[in-house]
């Protein structure tokens, strides 16, 4: 991060393409997480030590201002980028399993903003 607050070019980038792919918000990832809808990563009876460690990061990042971003969030946002891209390129619509990856990834492939697989990345 710049002195003035400001993100590097790079960082700022990243800040776009992980607000873009991840197109739910925080509470209503973290509400998906804890229901049967997730699948294993159900929660139990300690919500932060059930929440499945994709899914807490990515909820944790949403929270975060661009100003208070850490090295780690950086790192954590690059991945959550690299797997949302890596199931995208490799679509499976009719494999429920795909989509729950996907959303656990903070990305629901139903939403009307969700990008197509066969869009061309900005």
């Amino acid at each position: 991060m710049a002195p003035d607050g400001r993100l590097d070019p790079a960082t700022e980038e990243l800040w776009q393409e992980f607000h873009r792919l991840v197109n739910m918000r925080g509470d209503e990832l973290r509400t998906w997480l804890v229901t049967d809808a997730s699948g294993e990563d159900v929660l139990g009876p300690d919500p932060d030590l059930d929440l499945a460690w994709q899914g807490r990061r990515v909820v944790r990042l949403l929270t975060r201002r661009r100003a208070d971003l850490t090295q780690q969030d950086v790192r954590d946002m690059r991945e959550v980028v690299r797997q949302v891209r890596a199931l995208l390129d490799r679509p499976r619509v009719e494999d429920p399993r795909w989509r729950h990856a996907l959303m656990r990834l903070g990305h629901d492939p139903l939403q009307p903003d969700s990008p197509r697989p066969d869009e061309e990345r900005g």
